[in-house]
């Protein structure tokens, strides 16, 4: 992994250098030792899977390393990393968790932030105007943080690339392809210039090993070095311009037990309870998980069969709720305004984790109930809301 074939493998995941004004700027920053952040949000593959140990191992943790190395000041102790990966979840619950998981309730300004869900999109309901929300919501904060597109990509030399990639070319922003990288080269033999195979870079059909993790890193790397290399671009990127496929998610927060009386009326009803069976995350460089959506509201079996009611004045809801792979959790219908709008089944996947689904978008805002009751055949079933994203 040092030879010159190597270098050209890194070299090709470079798609786009975008404008390197604010990038160029927070690499100025650590060198002068000012405090500078560099956070992540994506799926499984950010929050570190197939590596070992994950916390230290994975690609986030590698390229935010490759980072304070190359331009941190007196060790780097002033360069900070957040990492927010979650397996299974794409970027219509990242925009949802960004103001929690990556600006930690505003206690954190990232500088820099890598976007991670090219592997993770297939399902958004929105076809990528989730994604370019986002990608939107990181870059019209006020200290005008840096925004890096990451491609991963599976064993099946799958991604959605070709779907998000102009987002990035439409606000000039780096972007870096592990696909582009790695692709081209497992088609080949040793002596045809093959330098890492399937079987050495996949750890199963959609996670890195090791290895893949140090390359999605060095990939990071050489953006960061030849952003470094490169004069700043005078002018900044454009953003107020319409948007390349949408941005009707650019304002969605978060809606859960710990804030939703301040927002909206709503009667518990049955859903009284407090799940603690939840998703795990290995956040930041943690090496033990923490607890997603912890303020929640649960139907247990011993729940009464009344609806959880919510009155809500908004643009846009979506309903986060857990998944799990018990016979214990069954069907719950969402009704909005009086109309039944969606049956979702936490049993569909059988692993808990986060799902997401939009219950209902307007072109302006209004007020709506939402009723959310257990299926007639569920009724003694356990179902966990783990919270609404709402604009």
């Amino acid at each position: 992994m040092t030879d010159e074939a190597y270098s050209e493998l890194i070299v090709k995941s470079l798609l786009n250098k975008g404008n390197n004004k604010r990038l160029k700027t927070a690499i100025e920053k650590a060198k002068r030792g000012e405090e500078v952040t560099v956070a992540y949000i994506g799926g499984s593959i950010t929050h570190g899977a197939g590596a070992n140990p994950l916390h230290t191992e994975c690609y986030a943790y590698r390229s935010y390393s490759t980072f304070k190395s190359m331009f941190g000041k007196d060790g780097g102790d002033s360069i900070r990393f957040i990492k927010a990966g979650l397996g299974g979840t794409p970027s219509e619950l990242g925009m949802i968790r960004y103001q929690r998981d990556v600006l930690r309730d505003g206690a954190v300004r990232p500088d820099i932030v890598i976007v991670e869900f090219a592997v993770n999109d297939a399902d958004d309901e929105t076809e990528g105007n989730c994604y370019e929300s986002l990608v939107l919501k990181a870059l019209t904060a006020d200290n005008a943080p840096a925004v890096i597109l990451l491609f991963s990509v599976f064993e099946s030399n799958w991604n959605l690339q070709e779907r998000l990639a102009p987002v990035g070319y439409h606000y000039e922003l780096p972007m870096v392809s592990i696909k582009d990288a790695v692709v081209d080269q497992f088609q080949k033999t040793k002596d045809e210039g093959n330098i890492i195979t399937k079987e050495q870079f996949f750890s199963d059909i959609y996670h890195p090993t090791n290895a893949g993790h140090t390359i999605m890193a060095d990939c990071l790397g050489w953006l960061f070095a030849e952003t470094d290399r490169s004069a700043m671009d005078r002018e900044d990127i454009v953003i107020d311009k319409p948007p390349v496929i949408g941005n009707d998610f650019v304002h969605v927060r978060l809606l859960d037990r710990a804030n939703g009386s301040s927002i909206a009326k709503i009667s518990e009803g049955g859903f009284d309870a407090t799940d603690t069976e939840l998703q795990l995350a290995e956040m930041d460089d943690h090496p033990y998980g923490t607890p997603q959506f912890p303020n929640n509201w649960m139907h247990t079996t011993d729940s009464s069969n009344h609806n959880f009611t919510m009155t809500i004045r908004s643009k846009s809801l979506l309903l986060v709720y857990k998944d799990s792979g018990s016979d214990d959790y069954g069907s719950a219908n969402i009704y909005v305004d009086g109309a039944l709008v969606k049956v979702v089944d936490p049993q569909a996947v059988k692993w808990t984790h986060c799902h997401v689904v939009i219950l209902y978008t307007d072109q302006e805002s209004r007020e709506h109930t939402v009723e959310i009751g257990m299926s007639p055949k569920h009724v003694g079933k356990k179902f966990t809301i783990l919270g609404f994203g709402l604009s």
